[in-house]
């Protein structure tokens, strides 16, 4: 992180410098790790520059000039979500710096980073990846701007986007740039996005033939050997000069997707880019997307094949220390949550609409091998400051272990969103066998005590294998388990791509016997959503009822909150299924996101009046009462009466709203003058 420490190394110079949004933790679930050490794997010098202070452009100059390139990322989330809520309040902590800080990174960090480092040291070649950068390579909405902002590569002006999952392709780009190579002939690297000049988009514009599908690299035949400082040895499989003849039927063509001025104006536009988008995300069958913003083209290629196993254990294998760089003096806290948990494998073929973690690890499950994975446990067995219990046996879920289509040449092909949604693929396969016996094994070790599962079970495929039913009930499980259902409405829960309802029902009973049969008392906890597409008051009041039925009392709510690129967020944005073009309702007003959340919460005395008044205006005054489905009593509790008579006090004093009041204002509302109320020309004091 500084030169003398590079000097300690003998060395005088950095090859490749890191700008990161997040505090430096060396342990293989943080980005910024496992890319360092497996360039350094790979003979090349890593510098870091964590969290630097981006007022100035100094912090860029601490290694002096990189060798090769800068790689720029906002860190292990999107920087507006990591600052704001989904009420677009200004966030309480930070997980990802030291002490909870706030403020250590900027909003939109990827375009003050590599402004700064385009300002340190020009002529140097930047590479953005991340998060924030793979979601935002091409025209998306913003949801804390309520636009569709342009491709990040334009506003950060970087030279290439790297999305998705980076090892394979961060090595390619030093070993190419290293050999002599400049940062335009890196275009035909698959999981690469780049921006053409004025002249190359209008060439492209008249030229069909200019539309080719980059050369596919099959880095599963490589792990990436350490060859020594600045090696560039690459294999014919390497190698992408060329394009390919037979990727396809469609082979050689690219897609053009509504340019970036229709999908802003348009919002039928913008749901049919999302559409076309999300149909080039499969590996083997994708095509080059092109979009034009004004007078230039941003060219995505497609994504990278899926790593390999050998490829994945020579990542996780790496010497990580599993600890916070010392010159942290405070707990970093989301290092506190997973510095004990092991990574098993990445990707998810869920397809969900809310989440990420499709678009960016990829949809094929790509697993470590049993072997890998036992010697990292066994490793922290022996570490003096392991207490012996692994917290988590996991990745993106707990169990898609090994998980994959069983007939390649279909897998190919296909261009199906999900593998579980509507149903389980008949041709995927589900055997837990693989997992089960990782289980066994992990637990074996020397100095293990306990190895937990804390990432969410995917429920339609555990139900499936009683075997893995037992064996986690038995071992796995600290009394808790968490799970995923997000709703219980069908068209809500369609619009997610979850299953439905009755797939809670039947794995809390599978769940519940094998627990009674290992002799414990175990419960789920299930994870809801409000706000989403699809969920309206309706649909909302009927979860509440099957919370009151069920006895869930969900101290923490998730909030939908539309991230840059997601299906969903095109849905919040347009009001359409961008598939089907069919209105999808979306409960876009802050108030009414406000009431979701309170519905869930129903419970909490503060809530009580606004529960009161969504039942009344639903026409579910029945539900307002003693009986047994009544989700609040006819009388308001003292805590709730209390509660109303502080915000009342509080909008008199200082004009600020309670945090559960429903006319709750965004983050940037302009100031308020104390003692005056919300409006200060207003005859009154009090909002209405």
């Amino acid at each position: 992180m500084t030169m003398d420490e590079a000097r300690q190394r003998g060395w005088n110079e950095i090859d490749v410098v890191f700008i990161t949004g997040d505090a430096y933790i060396d342990h293989p679930s943080f980005a910024t790790a496992i890319l360092g050490r497996v360039l350094e794997a790979c003979g090349f010098r890593v510098g870091i520059v964590a969290q630097p202070d981006w007022h100035t452009c100094e912090p860029w100059k601490t290694f002096g000039r990189p060798r090769l390139f800068f790689a720029v990322s906002a860190g292990n989330m999107d920087s507006m979500i990591n600052h704001y809520t989904a009420n677009k309040k200004v966030r309480n902590d930070d997980a990802y710096s030291p002490g909870g800080r706030v403020g250590l990174r900027p909003d939109r960090a990827t375009l003050a980073y590599c402004q700064r480092a385009r300002e340190a040291h020009k002529g140097v070649p930047i590479i953005a990846g991340g998060v924030e950068a793979s979601l935002r390579r091409l025209a998306h909405y913003d949801y804390w701007s309520d636009t569709v902002r342009r491709s990040i590569l334009l506003d950060s002006k970087a030279d290439l986007v790297a999305f998705g999952m980076g090892e394979s392709t961060i090595v390619e780009i030093a070993r190419r740039l290293a050999a002599g190579e400049n940062v335009h002939d890196l275009r035909d690297m698959p999981g690469i996005a780049y921006a053409l000049g004025a002249g190359e988009s209008k060439r492209l514009r008249e030229s069909n033939d200019s539309c080719r599908s980059p050369r596919a690299i099959d880095n599963r035949q490589s792990a990436f050997p350490p060859h020594g400082r600045g090696c560039v040895q690459t294999t014919p499989s390497e190698t992408c000069s060329k394009p390919i003849g037979s990727r396809s039927a469609d082979d050689g063509s690219c897609v053009v997707l509504p340019s970036f001025e229709e999908a802003k104006s348009d919002k039928y536009a913008f749901a049919e880019a999302t559409r076309l988008i999300h149909l080039e995300t499969n590996p083997y069958n994708a095509r080059r997307l092109v979009q034009f913003h004004g007078d230039q083209a941003v060219v995505c290629n497609p994504p990278r094949l899926p790593e390999s196993r050998a490829a994945m254990d020579f990542f996780y294998d790496l010497p990580y220390t599993r600890k916070a760089h010392p010159t942290y003096k405070e707990p970093i806290p989301a290092f506190q949550v997973i510095k004990d948990s092991v990574t098993i494998m990445r990707g998810c073929f869920g397809g969900c609409t809310y989440c990420s973690i499709t678009t960016h690890q990829g949809r094929i499950i790509q697993s470590r091998s049993k072997d890998s994975i036992v010697r990292e446990v066994a490793v922290m067995g022996r570490s003096k400051d392991f207490k012996g219990v692994v917290s988590d046996l996991g990745g993106p879920t707990a169990n898609m272990y090994e998980m994959r289509c069983v007939r390649p040449e279909i897998e190919a092909i296909c261009r199906r969103l999900s593998c579980v949604h509507p149903r389980i693929c008949p041709l995927l396969g589900t055997d837990h066998s693989p997992l089960i016996e990782v289980m066994r094994e992990t637990r074996r070790q020397k100095g293990i005590r306990k190895v937990f599962v804390a990432s969410g079970v995917r429920m339609d495929l555990a139900r499936l294998s009683p075997e893995y039913m037992r064996e986690l009930a038995e071992h796995h499980v600290g009394g808790h388990l968490k799970v995923a259902q997000e709703h219980t409405d069908p068209t809500t829960l369609e619009m997610m791509k979850r299953p439905e309802p009755g797939t809670f029902v039947d794995f809390d009973r599978k769940f519940r016997a094998a627990s009674k049969a290992a002799s414990k008392e175990q419960y789920l906890v299930p994870y809801f959503i409000s706000a989403h597409p699809g969920s309206d008051i309706r649909s909302m009041i009927d979860l509440a009822l099957f919370l009151k039925r069920n006895g869930y009392r969900p101290e923490q709510v998730q909030d939908f909150i539309p991230a840059p690129f997601d299906v969903a967020a095109c849905m919040f944005h347009t009001g359409l299924d961008p598939f089907t073009k069919k209105p999808v309702f979306v409960a876009k007003h802050l108030r009414d996101r406000k009431l979701q959340r309170a519905l869930m919460q129903f419970f909490k005395p503060e809530n009580y009046f606004m529960v009161r008044k969504i039942l009344l205006d639903a026409g579910r005054k029945d539900l307002i009462g003693d009986g047994c489905d009544a989700l609040i009593p006819t009388h308001p509790p003292r805590e709730a009466l209390e509660a109303r008579q502080r915000q009342a006090q509080r909008l008199a004093s200082d004009g600020d709203s309670s945090t559960n009041s429903p006319d709750e204002d965004h983050y940037h509302s302009p100031r308020r003058t104390p003692g005056l109320g919300y409006r200060p020309k207003r005859p009154t004091a009090r909002r209405k």
